[in-house]
């Protein structure tokens, strides 16, 4: 037989390319060939990480043929592609969730194995990029990931920053922040895009002058130009050939080396340019509080929606698009205010570098665009001095002031007379020194606004945001936040993922309301053994990692009562301690007291700058040391802080918890999203009226939710009034007898001036009513107890509660920002197999 007739006649056979196969063979071939070629090792003296790295690269190839295909299938359709901007994606490791998402898992388990490695070892190498401060980032996350999975063309854009979220180490009690160098043995998750970049322009003047036609034209002259190159991640979907992606910028120098000045010996100045344009991406978030901090966040800021925009029109025009359909392809959510700066620059880019007359430019700005409020707190509506802003973005000054005064002028046709409003309103804050107003930007330069709760978008509408929803209701709505359960419950929850499939089948993954067929089983005495047993084993996975961590020894038969998340004033950690310390007292009045075994665990970072978050962290672990070494407790309370809390860790903690704290000031948290984690993975609540907490008390039912506090308000109506935290303090034994010790120094060595702070803060003011709440949450903690006694009711609370959490997956949130913001629609990637 001839070679060609040999081709001929195996032409319809299918052939596993070395690049997409997923049989063992071929993964366990293309592991050790990328070892080889990419690594340059034999597996003789590989390391873990050059394993690690070599299953990534076979796992990103089995990416990138989706990945191609999803954009060849974009530019060949006129379709709506969503273009997320956050400032911050906190992603989590990658490599888990792929081999979830492509259905490969086991394959490669055993693959690696046949290679003599451990996968869930490997797993423990991957460097977690640190791109995000919480949950702003880790929703960005979830967002991407359900975009994928529901198959809808969408593009993540954001910083490439060097160094991330820093990690957090804990000495002597207290926050040490130290560098994140994630990117220190490569990531192979990201492809650089060398070949494309944008020039960012910062500071410098502005010239007017007259085109040919007699218009007035405005040209920018910058001080310096920085230059975008992207970093591209694939985003999978779960069980889908869409593939979507993640574009991250990173700036560099224009001109990265200055030959005269190297010439003339001067070695540091010929790399000065260079230096000073990566400084932009050096670092997430730097710390703001010296004007040069706010300066650089800015310029942070400016960069990556400019390269994002300009990325943005250039696809359009070289795929064929006329600019004035800009808006009908294209839709741009800003995530929070960072990127709002963007209702500025997309009208730069329009009038001054496409000529195109400002009222076009205006109506393509505006249904582009729409805004995501994440805030209730003043502080957090970010602002910039006039003359800072000046300084950066004199250009897009401009453009705001004449943004500003044509919007104004609406408002006094709507509103004559009235100043206030105006005053109000403005973009321009003229109450004292001048600020530009970013939010009051993005909400006049977007066609949709909406919060992230119920009752945050409430309150937005009734506070926040009350003069521009008045002005114009039909842009706000609300869209509650919800999470992945792809990562949070299948990759997270192994052994719980397991138990639901093998009783109601797997749909649940991609259609979470179909956990409500969990409910036949919420009494079934096996199925709540086997619930029992799975918990039973994430605890002693959590245990692990906190002796690990902090040296602790945590029993995984108590109760796991756990509070991880940003620490804040309004979040009430201290609260929670408060309660400890009284259970503490209770002991300590009779050792043979009939308590509960119960393990509190914390984590959370504080803003660097913020001194009493730190100091509430210092507080924790010096409460658990008095506790954690006091013999009368005898292991009955335990109290560990787990330091550097990640994405990574949430996966471990999440599943083990029997107890979520939720416990926020009411009308302050705009909605979280830890309270869906935990409640996935079967973590009764304890919480208040305030953000997501109130949908997820309607969703599982109020008999299945331990609520205590007061609500938003009434929290308002107490300020209004005239709050006296002290009459709490008078009036209640028990929480005077707390406050007093803290002060005494009996946690502190008898040093009576280190929680002083603390102790002011919450009798001189109490902000956040923590002490109003104080004696609410004690009666709240006791019906856990008793609840937690009653093994089978409390295992058949926790079924229910995650029968229940349907609504709070990031799906659903997708869908309704599909339907009612971005009007996209699925587009199904097709792949053809490959063929010889």
């Amino acid at each position: 037989m001839s070679p060609t007739d040999e081709i001929i006649s195996c032409k319809h056979i299918l052939v596993e390319d070395d690049r997409t196969g997923t049989s063992l063979e071929t993964l366990r071939r293309a592991v050790l060939d990328n070892l080889f070629y990419i690594q340059g090792k034999f597996p003789a003296i590989a390391t873990p990480n050059d394993y690690y790295m070599a299953l990534a690269y076979t796992v990103r190839d089995r990416l990138l043929h989706r990945w191609i295909k999803t954009v060849e299938t974009w530019l060949q359709k006129d379709i709506k592609i969503v273009c997320y901007l956050s400032a911050e994606f906190l992603l989590g490791p990658h490599l888990g969730n792929n081999l979830i998402n492509l259905g490969i898992e086991e394959p490669v388990r055993q693959a690696v194995e046949a290679v003599g490695q451990n996968l869930d070892e490997l797993l423990k190498q991957e460097e977690e990029p640190g791109l995000g401060n919480g949950g702003l980032g880790r929703l960005a996350a979830c967002y991407l990931d359900s975009l994928a999975t529901l198959e809808v063309p969408a593009i993540g854009f954001g910083i490439r920053y060097e160094h991330g979220i820093f990690h957090q180490e804990i000495r002597d009690g207290w926050q040490v922040e130290m560098t994140d160098n994630w990117l220190h043995l490569g990531n192979p998750w990201e492809i650089p895009r060398p070949e494309v970049h944008f020039e960012v322009k910062l500071g410098g003047h502005t010239v007017r002058n007259r085109d040919a036609d007699g218009r007035e034209r405005i040209c920018w002259i910058p001080d310096r130009v920085v230059k975008g190159t992207p970093y591209d991640t694939p985003i999978s979907g779960y069980r889908v050939n869409t593939c979507n992606t993640l574009r991250l910028w990173k700036a560099e120098a224009a001109e990265s080396f200055d030959f005269q000045a190297f010439n003339i010996g001067d070695y540091y100045g010929a790399v000065d340019e260079k230096v000073a344009s990566e400084n932009l991406t050096k670092v997430l978030y730097p710390n703001d509080e010296p004007i040069a901090g706010k300066q650089l966040r800015l310029e942070q800021q400016y960069f990556f929606v400019s390269c994002s925009l300009q990325n943005i029109i250039k696809i359009h025009l070289q795929a064929g698009g006329q600019l004035e359909d800009l808006h009908a392809l294209w839709a741009v959510q800003l995530n929070d205010t960072h990127p709002a700066v963007a209702v500025a620059e997309l009208m730069r880019l329009l009038v001054d570098e496409h000529l195109m007359e400002w009222d076009k430019a205006w109506h393509i700005t505006v249904e582009i665009c729409g805004y995501t409020n994440h805030t209730l707190l003043p502080e957090a509506l970010e602002k910039w001095s006039l003359p800072l802003f000046a300084r950066v973005l004199p250009r897009h000054l401009e453009i705001i002031y004449e943004i500003n005064r044509r919007f104004l002028d609406g408002v006094q046709l709507r509103y004559p007379g009235d100043n206030d409003r105006l005053a109000r309103m403005s973009l321009i804050d003229e109450s004292g020194e001048k600020y530009v107003r970013m939010a009051n930007l993005a909400c006049v330069g977007s066609h949709a606004i909406n919060g992230v709760a119920a009752l945050h978008t409430e309150l937005v509408k009734q506070d926040v945001l009350r003069d521009f929803f008045e002005m114009m209701p039909e842009k706000f709505s609300n869209k509650t936040n919800g999470v992945t359960p792809r990562r949070f419950m299948v990759l997270s929850n192994p052994g719980l993922n397991r138990l639901i499939t093998r009783h109601i089948g797997d749909r649940w993954i991609t259609d979470l309301v179909e956990l409500r067929r969990l409910e036949a089983f919420a009494a079934d005495k096996d199925f709540q053994s086997e619930w029992r047993h799975i918990k039973h084993e994430n605890k002693q996975r959590l245990a692990k990692l906190v002796y690990e961590r902090t040296g602790i020894t945590t029993d995984p038969a108590s109760l796991f009562d756990i509070q991880v998340k940003r620490i804040h004033e309004y979040k009430r950690q201290h609260l929670n301690v408060l309660h400890i310390i009284t259970l503490y007292n209770r002991i300590k009045e009779n050792p043979e007291a009939n308590v509960i075994p119960r393990t509190f665990i914390f984590g959370g970072k504080a803003a660097p700058g913020y001194f009493l978050a730190k100091l509430i962290i210092k507080f924790i672990n010096a409460v658990a040391e008095v506790v954690n070494s006091d013999p009368d407790v005898k292991d009955r309370l335990k109290l560990a802080f787990l330091p550097d809390l990640s994405v990574k860790s949430g996966q471990l903690i999440y599943p083990a918890a029997d107890l979520s704290e939720q416990i926020s000031t009411a009308g302050k948290e705009a909605s979280g999203t830890s309270n869906m984690k935990f409640s996935m993975n079967g973590a009764l609540t304890i919480g208040t009226l305030d953000g997501a907490n109130i949908e997820i008390r309607e969703e599982v039912g109020a008999e299945n939710f331990f609520l205590f506090g007061l609500n938003a308000e009434q929290v308002k109506d107490r300020k209004t009034r005239g709050y006296n935290p002290r009459e709490h303090y008078d009036s209640d034994e028990q929480l005077r007898q707390a406050i007093d010790q803290i002060r005494s120094g009996v946690f502190s060595h008898g040093d009576t001036r280190l929680f002083q702070p603390l102790v002011d803060a919450l009798l001189q003011r109490d902000e956040y009513l923590v002490l109003a709440d104080y004696r609410s949450y004690l009666e709240g903690q006791d019906k856990v107890g008793q609840l937690y006694r009653d093994q089978n009711q409390w295992t058949r609370t926790a079924i229910l509660n995650v029968a229940r959490m349907g609504k709070f997956s990031s799906d659903r949130s997708i869908r309704e920002y599909c339907r009612d913001i971005w009007r996209a629609r699925p587009v199904p990637i097709e792949l053809a197999p490959l063929k010889i």
